[in-house]
Order: C-alpha cells, then structure tokens, then sequence
C-alpha cells in the first residue's frame, strides 16, 4: 500500500530575524496548497516548542511540524544545538530539516550536514525568489519526498 500524501502541511520556520520572518511568511502565502506556518524567534523557543515545554505543552498549541526551516545563527540557542538535540531524540529524528541560513561558509555546511539535517540552503534576496524557493521546498517535501508518518 502506498502512503498517503498529506493535503495539509505545518511549517516550523525557527528565525530571529523579522524582516526574513515577514518575508517567508509572505512567500508561504503565496504558494497554493493548504499550510501552516508557525514562527518560534531563537533556538530555546523552537526546542521548547519542540519538546512541548512551557507555553508549548499542549499537542493543541504545537502541532508536530512535518518540515522544519531552522537559521544556524540564533540568540540563546544556536541553530547547530537545536539540530543536535532533534537528531538526538526519538520522536523527533526522523523530522526534515532544511538549514536556512545567511551563510555559505564551508565549514557551516558540513557540520549541518554532519548534525543530521536534510538539506542547507542560503537564504535568497527578494520576494519572488524566496517564494520561488518556498514552491521548490513544498513540491519536493509535501509532492514527491515520501515523509514517515506523524507521530505524537
């Protein structure tokens, strides 16, 4: 039996950056299938949201995302230690992350790759090209990538 194709999507972008936040939440707006987006500002938020901690303890309020957008460079906790303590954890391993960052430094893309995440993307200038990025992401992970099923 094939699996099933979901019809529905949540998105956890994890970004202190609110011009880059407005900007990826428009260009999810723009592309046509049924998503969610949700916003956490640095590394300690996306894990407390992550690990239902704090505000975050209700299933209700934090949906498990079907994709992550992490950025490496956050205050508190940094996108690396976010991707470590997901990769260590067994409900939360096989989750796909894309690092979505400002840098393109060597050394940046391999130890993301080393931690566990799916791919490493530098962040594009603009609104067209950042929703030409957000259709590319969605077709590849919600279309054709088979995910493994949602777990609570």
């Amino acid at each position: 039996m094939a699996p099933k194709r979901r019809n529905s999507a949540m998105i956890l972008l994890v970004e202190d950056n609110r011009a880059d936040q407005e900007l990826i939440r428009r260009a999810v707006e723009k592309v046509s299938s049924p998503k969610e987006l949700r916003i956490v500002e640095d590394g300690e938020e996306a894990l407390a949201y992550l690990f239902r901690r704090g505000k975050y303890q209700a299933p209700s309020t934090s949906p498990k995302p079907d994709l992550l957008l992490l950025d490496l460079n956050l205050p508190r906790v940094d996108g690396y230690q976010v991707l470590e303590e997901i990769r260590a954890d067994s409900k939360l391993r096989l989750m796909p992350v894309v690092v979505l960052t400002t840098s393109r430094q060597e050394k940046d893309i391999i130890r993301s790759y080393e931690l566990g995440c799916n791919s490493f993307i530098p962040k594009p200038q603009g609104l067209d090209q950042l929703t030409g990025l957000v259709q590319a992401l969605e077709e590849y992970w919600f279309k054709i990538a088979v995910l493994p099923p949602k777990t609570e």
